[in-house]
């Protein structure tokens, strides 16, 4: 069932990894095993060197023997190049799918939160999210799963036999690794904190960067180029400023953990030499120690590399389990109920937008099957979120909405759209054929459905007037057509869709009178016998709506037909005479 819980999603890098793997966990399994044998087959070359040490010593001169240990010692090193490269070439492709299924996951559950949360998120912020940093995780991921476990697992197995050996020479081997793990503990301090202050610092630039971009024609016309262009400056230099701050603070403690953690012979071979020169151990076990630990320290410091790409990938999974965990609609997997019939009714309907004071108060309206309503009042009076909560696109706070009966709570997503076909004034064409574009409103519909469909709500010739007729590309948000033009093929693409409701939402804004006579009278063949609501400014275009309703302040003023509402000398004779006054002139 879909409810406002929050989704599952664990706080740890790699409950991240395997929430969003999906299928793919196994592959990153396997991937983990090939790189285990990898560092595996690169740490055994150094056990036969002190082998081949502790020979020569002996006094040992079978050179066949040593051409043979040398022969083992170059398949080691191939099978540490191929298995590396099998062990990288599985986490990659379990890595691209696991990316794949995040931004899926992602746009599926922006499909479930009401409108208003999805309009709350900057459009900047969210493309970030989905597109930028996610990807930036790919090289980390595809390399920290496998190596990362890989190189702990085989440093500690590593210590482990050297304190076998002999548990002295291996507290000599590692005494100067506090200094560098204070000096790492430095490097890291607050780590996870500033990465998260440079993603906050990098969203407000992009935010910044957005909404300059998109207002830069207000920009030009009021002659604000300038102090607009300030605030994109500042977030720019505080954007660089963090990192600049950040890696700043990191120089000295990264220098000295670089510097003294490979250094294991400062203390070994002092120490371990007066135990050699006592007679407290063997020359050969000496030397094993020194080789071991050389070998032993480099898949550490491998592995602690790859502490700020875990800190980065945690931050950023974290960002996306916070829209992955945001309250979604109420609605059930399936239907509860089935519907009667597409009437539909407002029970004591209570709303406001997120914390803003509350916008409709106690609303309460009955749409009979296959009737035309309209919706007028002054801007700001609620219409449109009537309108929207009709489309389910919020969630009441209180009160009901029912169709046919039946609570649309108790109506799963994917029955409803199919109910619902929304138009509003602000339409949204993808960057594909205007034949697609209207194609959306029923997947797999041919070719002369489409056209049909264009020329029943009266926007063919204008689609064959373009230079491609129905496969002109529209560009990005059908910027490459008229406002008006747009509005259209939206209308168009709804109509295809054949749902038995339909809402327009000031879908006529953007036409000039001629067209929009052409388009009502188009839709009016369309939607009979559908239940149809309106929204208009323009009282002229719902004059013959079955019933009127007259919002104000957040409630019903009145309601009845065009000659009804006339009589009653209230709002809607007032705005029904300013609207014939504004024609006149």
């Amino acid at each position: 069932m879909q409810n406002n819980k929050k989704s599952p999603v664990k706080k740890s890098l790699p409950g991240w990894i395997l929430y969003f793997a999906g299928e793919k966990k196994n592959q990153y399994l396997i991937s983990v095993l090939f790189a285990i044998i990898s560092v595996a087959c690169c740490i055994a070359p150094y056990l036969i060197i002190a082998k081949i040490v502790g020979q020569l010593m002996s006094g040992i001169k079978d050179w066949m023997l040593y051409l043979k240990e040398a022969g083992v010692i170059a398949a080691f090193w191939l099978g540490n190049v191929l298995f590396h490269a099998i062990s990288t070439s599985i986490s990659h492709v379990a890595t691209f799918n696991l990316l794949g299924n995040i931004r899926k996951k992602m746009c599926d559950k922006l499909t479930r939160l009401p409108l208003g949360t999805v309009l709350d998120m900057p459009s900047g912020s969210l493309k970030n999210i989905m597109i930028d940093r996610i990807d930036s995780m790919e090289t980390a991921l595809a390399h920290i799963v496998p190596e990362y476990t890989s190189n702990i697992i085989l440093s500690v197995a590593l210590i482990v036999y050297l304190f076998v050996l002999d548990w002295r020479l291996a507290l000599a081997s590692f005494a100067v690794l506090p200094v560098g793990l204070i000096a790492m503990c430095f490097m890291f301090k607050d780590g996870t904190a500033r990465f998260k202050n440079a993603l906050e610092k990098t969203k407000i630039l992009n935010d910044t960067a957005v909404e300059y971009i998109n207002g830069i024609e207000v920009i030009k016309a009021f002659g604000k180029s300038k102090s607009s262009y300030e605030r994109f400056v500042n977030a720019a230099k505080e954007g660089s400023a963090c990192y600049v701050e950040w890696m700043r603070d990191c120089i000295w403690p990264h220098a000295i953990a670089t510097v003294v953690t490979p250094s294991l012979l400062l203390s070994l071979l002092p120490i371990g030499g007066f135990m050699f020169f006592k007679g407290m151990i063997d020359a050969s076990l000496f030397i094993t120690v020194i080789i071991l630990a050389v070998s032993a320290i480099q898949p550490f410091i491998t592995a602690f590399s790859y502490h700020d790409d875990i800190a980065k990938a945690g931050a950023i999974f974290a960002e996306a389990g916070q829209i992955m965990e945001l309250p979604e609609l109420i609605r059930p997997s399936e239907n509860k109920m089935n519907p009667e019939d597409n009437s539909i009714v407002l029970k004591d309907v209570h709303f406001q937008y997120s914390d803003e004071k509350e916008i409709l108060h106690g609303i309460n309206m009955s749409l009979p099957q296959g009737s035309y309503s309209a919706f007028v009042g002054p801007s700001g009076s609620g219409k449109s979120t009537i309108a929207r909560l009709i489309a389910s696109l919020w969630e009441v706070n209180s009160g009901s909405i029912e169709i046919g009966g039946v609570n649309i709570k108790d109506l799963s997503l994917q029955e409803y759209n199919n109910r619902v076909a929304y138009v509003s004034q602000d339409n949204f064409l993808f960057d594909m054929s205007v034949r697609d574009n209207i194609r959306l409103g029923k997947e797999g519909a041919s070719d002369e459905e489409v056209e049909k469909v264009a020329k029943e709500s009266g926007c063919y010739d204008f689609i064959m007037s373009l230079e491609n007729g129905f496969d002109t590309i529209v560009g990005g948000s059908g910027t490459h057509l008229s406002g008006g033009e747009r509005q259209r093929i939206a209308i168009a693409r709804a109509m295809m869709k054949n749902a038995p409701i339909v809402i327009l939402d000031e879908a006529t804004a953007y036409t000039d009178p001629e067209n929009e006579a052409l388009i009502q009278k188009s839709v009016s063949k369309l939607v009979a016998g559908k239940t149809l609501i309106v929204i208009a400014h323009r009282l002229s275009t719902v004059c013959d709506a079955d019933k009127i309703f007259v919002i104000n302040n957040g409630q019903i003023d009145s309601c009845g037909s065009h000659k009804e509402l006339l009589k009653m000398n209230g709002l809607y004779k007032k705005m029904w005479e300013a609207h014939v006054e504004s024609k006149d002139e």
